[in-house]
């Protein structure tokens, strides 16, 4: 009366009569209980091994109190675990910095993958759509190694195959949400490997003092800021164009300050030369003696310093030719920054059309061939549409401050850098925390890095222009 069926089976029935129920008995196979005690044990050996190839200190140093409690009694066990309590909380007291980076870490790093990472890894992977439960099985991608920094959890993780990393991208937010995180940023390890990023705290969040005057003049990468890690900044200005894009009051003044000051040494020693272009009079103005006649504000001085910029660059490629591929900043041939502040009011809201296209055609031209010949553009604007800077792909590096809307973030940084964890839109608007922070993406690197220009003062730029009349004067 009764039939056996697989299991998948019992959804192909189909009942005539409704009314009739269908009984299921499932197959049932016995194994033998050897096997089984085998099989548990191996896994257990294999567990234990794993533990300890692992974990090698972490493994003797939990044990270790046992072993004494069990050889001396639990007095000497409990005395040595106070030792080992006190003589740590003394030495995170003496040294924290030390103690955090040999033992504070580590063991905070642990706690967070037992705890947290480990003990949500299977719901989240499972909620997100990123693992799979087939035929009773969960199939996740594997939780590696787990490293803590003093402001974020780095989480490695192996994909499953078949998966790609928009895959993970596409889910930042949930991930996110799922540990407990901010935000959660996803980079390529190497192939299959993926590279997570969950922000503890913000380390941006407190403005940072103007950088140091560098002592040598030279035109390297020129230190801006902070990195999230703690390490100084250094942008490339030689051999590149940047665009920075902000709302307003996002801190672009601090950005196009710092790098300017960072190159005060090179400009007084003749190898570097700053042309600024500044129509809205406010930014650039303050520091006017540092520009000397290479200062434009109206439109057409403007159209005028960027056609010299052009001739110069010209020139330069002519005597360059079949002798050198590479500009070497000299006294006779200098680097030449061109910083325009609100290029969108010369390249989109001008109203003299002809102004407009000379402005973006010198633009264009400098874009496409000055880095090689030691002249590079630095543009500032609030607007990143295309019918506003049409040209703001040929500027290599890129930095979005905060930004109005998410989908600008990608105009600005390129398609698919807010899913790689670029939330330029989400930067606070208010002054004390968010002017300066933003996101930049180098021509090499598809990972954008979060950072925070220094903030310089207008008593910061008047001393500029003081030790700048001084170094010309040595």
């Amino acid at each position: 009366m009764f039939r056996k069926l697989p299991g998948d089976e019992t959804r192909n029935l189909v009942s005539t009569t409704p009314d009739t129920a269908v009984v299921f008995r499932p197959a049932v196979v016995r194994t033998p209980a050897i096997l089984t005690i085998l099989i548990f044990l191996a896994r257990l050996f294999i567990g234990l091994v794993r533990l300890l190839w692992r974990h090698p200190v972490a493994v003797p140093v939990a044990l270790a109190p046992g072993a004494l409690w069990l050889a001396y009694g639990w007095r000497w066990s409990l005395a040595v675990v106070a030792l080992v309590v006190v003589s740590g909380a003394a030495w995170a007291l003496v040294h924290r910095a030390s103690f955090s980076r040999l033992l504070g870490l580590r063991l905070l790093a642990w706690w967070r993958l037992v705890w947290v990472y480990r003990r949500h890894w299977q719901p989240v992977m499972i909620v997100s759509g990123l693992g799979r439960h087939i035929r009773g099985r969960d199939y996740l991608p594997r939780l590696g190694k787990v490293t803590c920094t003093s402001w974020a959890d780095v989480v490695s993780v192996k994909m499953l195959n078949g998966q790609s990393l928009k895959d993970w991208t596409d889910r930042t937010d949930h991930i996110a949400h799922g540990f407990g995180a901010p935000s959660c940023r996803v980079s390529t390890a190497r192939a299959g490997r993926l590279v997570l990023t969950f922000p503890r705290r913000d380390p941006l969040d407190v403005p940072m003092p103007a950088v140091p005057l560098p002592t040598v003049g030279e035109v390297g990468p020129v230190e801006i800021g902070t990195c999230e890690d703690g390490r100084p900044y250094r942008l490339k200005v030689h051999g590149t164009h940047v665009l920075v894009a902000g709302a307003t009051g996002s801190g672009k003044g601090s950005w196009l300050w710092s790098i300017i000051r960072g190159l005060l040494p090179a400009m007084a020693a003749g190898l570097a030369e700053v042309w600024a272009l500044d129509p809205k009079l406010m930014e650039l103005s303050y520091g006017r003696d540092l520009f000397g006649p290479c200062y434009a504000a109206t439109p057409e001085d403007c159209a005028e310093l960027l056609e010299a910029a052009v001739k110069v660059m010209q020139e330069r490629a002519a005597r360059f030719a079949g002798v050198q591929r590479s500009h070497v900043p000299t006294v006779d041939d200098p680097f030449i920054l061109l910083v325009v502040d609100e290029v969108a009011f010369l390249t989109a809201y001008q109203p003299d059309k002809h102004l407009r296209q000379r402005i973006t055609a010198a633009l264009a031209t400098l874009t496409t061939q000055g880095r090689a010949v030691g002249v590079g553009v630095l543009a500032a604007l609030q607007d990143p549409r295309k019918e506003v800077m049409n040209i703001r792909n040929l500027f290599p590096d890129k930095i979005a401050l905060r930004l109005d809307e998410s989908e600008q973030v990608d105009m600005v940084l390129g398609d698919g850098a807010r899913d790689r964890g670029a939330h330029a839109d989400l930067i606070s608007s208010r002054p004390e925390q968010g002017a300066g922070v933003g996101y930049v993406r180098l021509e090499g690197s598809p990972d954008p890095v979060r950072v925070r220009a220094a903030f310089v003062s207008d008593a910061d730029i008047r001393a500029m222009v003081a030790a700048y009349v001084s170094m010309e004067a040595a």
